[in-house]
């Protein structure tokens, strides 16, 4: 130890070397350390399915509302990629019919999200809600498009494909008290779709 000592004075450089190097590979070990602690932290792996919910909640409330009579088939197969569960199920049994009322009203829907947030998030389970603020605007043949904002619940189920809407249904506006749960609804083809 006294000839390492005797040594480092000496060698000054040599001293600053070890020093400089001593500290990077703390530095080093710290950076590790707190990465791992960050990358299986369970606040943290929430926090990203929260946002995979919201972002596939979004996607799929806007999904759909948005229709066009000249692309009905791709549109309605947006719908059913979008949905699981007794909605899917709904818009499978109904695509037909459904598809001659959009090509005789000969309209075109389109939503833009405004806001939405997870109301709920039970990964465990699979299920989630949220709420999607959008606006849409519907544009039929011969006529002023009509625009107007709307407030949806959805309920989401975790699939093997991701994150997909099996429930959706109007928010209730002013004083109504909720539903307790969002009704299965197949949209109709009204001056919101």
């Amino acid at each position: 130890m006294a000839r390492m000592q005797s040594v480092l004075r000496r060698r000054p450089l040599l001293a600053a070397a070890l020093t400089l190097a001593l500290a990077a590979a703390l530095a080093a070990a710290l950076t590790g350390w707190s990465w791992y602690g960050a990358a299986h932290d369970g606040d943290a792996a929430f926090a990203r399915n929260r946002d995979a919910v919201l972002a596939a909640g979004e996607q799929a409330v806007q999904n759909l509302n948005t229709l066009d009579h000249s692309d009905l088939d791709h549109g309605l197969d947006i719908w059913e990629d979008s949905t699981t569960g007794d909605l899917h199920s709904q818009l499978t049994q109904g695509r037909t019919d459904f598809a001659k009322q959009v090509q005789q009203a000969q309209t075109v829907s389109t939503a833009k999200v405004l806001s939405g947030a997870v109301t709920e998030l039970d990964t465990r389970t699979g299920k989630a809600s949220v709420m999607v603020a959008l606006r849409i605007t519907v544009q039929a043949p011969k006529s002023k498009p009509a625009v107007k904002e709307s407030r949806m619940l959805g309920e989401l189920t975790r699939t093997a494909d991701g994150w997909k809407l099996s429930a959706l249904g109007q928010a209730p506006m002013g004083d109504s008290a909720p539903d307790p749960a969002p009704a299965s609804t197949t949209p109709q083809p009204t001056a919101s779709h």
